[in-house]
């Protein structure tokens, strides 16, 4: 399942620090407007993750999972074709459908493979073979494209279309966990159950504002690289390959040092090295240029991809644990669901402040930040006690 990942994530590191350059430098749309197209995807992906969860829980996840991969090839091969703004629009609803789809049947999958007291290492595994993938192809995407050349993208494009593919091509390798039996005269689980735990509701909350404040702008990031400082796509894959070869090495070793810790206060932690990241990018972006500056923004990925590593084996695992076995599909989906609602607003405001008033998207992003990690501290009493720590 991981191998199958790896290859996954190198397509998308291929295509995701382009995306916006693509449509913005390439088709000429505005940064608002790319803003936009991006946020489409989380949109979609809001319609399409209870779906996914709900079919996980009916014909498991690896099912599903290959469905969701299929989606995701279609619509980023059909990149190549835009030319109009609602071309962009439509291929990227495709995407986002996928998309929603993907995250819920996978980390499903991940759940039933592993047992509850090894959730968060594989948790952070997957982090670990997703940012190697992303970063390699980062790199690989950086000595493609390259904006005097419009054809440099449609490979990336078809790359990344090709990587969806072949994780197909693995899951017939991956043994799908039996689904719980349905005792008789039981009534099958509804999402009505999952959004009464209070305490989920909190967690999902909380997510929002994580990847509205922290995923969503570093996909931005390239652009401002750019447009504002001047960096190559070269430097651009650089920055990227530095942010996931942080994972890399350290998402294990901070795994292990998370054992018997509580979990709240490594999301807050999370925040604050987020928060600096941006104050990194804020001081690169208003003084420097060209190499000086991707040498600085490089050292916010670092940063920012240290922070990554708390996430991943905190979170996740948190939500498998709270997730009764029969509603663990949709448990998933609700938790991707704030992903993808993160994903809408964060481009959609951070297009708009990057467009008007560039310099102004960091400090914004890094207060955002540091809310949430009060958030999380104080979420943390509403936990069950056994669910607190990370299990040692």
């Amino acid at each position: 399942m991981e191998a199958g990942g790896l290859v996954n994530a190198f397509g998308n590191g291929i295509t995701y620090p382009f995306v916006v350059i693509y449509l913005h430098n390439i088709r000429g749309f505005s940064l608002g407007t790319a803003g936009l197209v991006l946020a489409t995807n989380g949109a979609m992906s809001l319609v399409a993750s209870p779906i996914a969860g709900w079919l996980s829980d009916r014909i498991g996840g690896r099912l599903t999972l290959a469905g969701a991969l299929f989606l995701m090839a279609a619509g980023i091969a059909a990149f190549p074709l835009v030319r109009e703004q609602w071309h962009a629009f439509v291929a990227m609803a495709v995407v986002g459908a996928g998309n929603g789809s993907f995250w819920p049947s996978q980390s499903t999958l991940l759940a039933g493979l592993a047992p509850e007291a090894r959730r968060h290492a594989a948790y952070a595994l997957q982090r670990v073979s997703r940012n190697l993938g992303i970063g390699l192809g980062g790199l690989t995407g950086g000595l493609i494209a390259t904006t005097s050349d419009p054809t440099s993208f449609t490979i990336l494009f078809l790359i990344d279309a090709a990587t969806f593919l072949g994780f197909i091509a693995v899951l017939p390798f991956v043994p799908d966990p039996e689904l719980p039996p349905v005792e008789e005269g039981a009534r099958p689980g509804r999402y009505r159950d999952v959004l009464r735990d209070r305490l989920l509701l909190g967690i999902v909350g909380l997510n929002v504002v994580f990847v509205s404040a922290g995923y969503a702008q570093i996909e931005l990031l390239p652009a401002f690289a750019k447009n504002e400082a001047h960096v190559g796509e070269r430097g651009i894959g650089v920055i990227f390959l530095v942010n996931t070869l942080v994972i890399v090495f350290a998402q294990l070793p901070i795994a292990r040092a998370l054992e018997g810790r509580r979990r709240m206060p490594a999301l807050a932690l999370m925040t604050v090295l987020w928060a600096t990241a941006w104050m990194i990018v804020l001081v690169g972006g208003a003084t420097l240029e060209a190499i000086a500056a991707a040498s600085v923004f490089a050292l916010a990925g670092l940063v920012f991809g240290l922070g990554e590593c708390f996430q991943g084996p905190t979170q996740g695992a948190l939500v498998a644990d709270l997730a009764p076995p029969r509603l663990r599909g949709r448990y998933m989906a609700l938790s991707t669901i704030s992903w993808e609602i993160g994903f809408v607003i964060g481009p959609a405001i951070g297009g708009f402040v990057l467009d008007r008033e560039p310099l102004a998207l960091w400090p914004l992003a890094a207060g955002a930040c540091l809310l949430a990690g009060v958030g999380a501290l104080a979420l943390e009493r509403g936990i069950p006690p056994r669910l607190r720590l990370t299990p040692a």
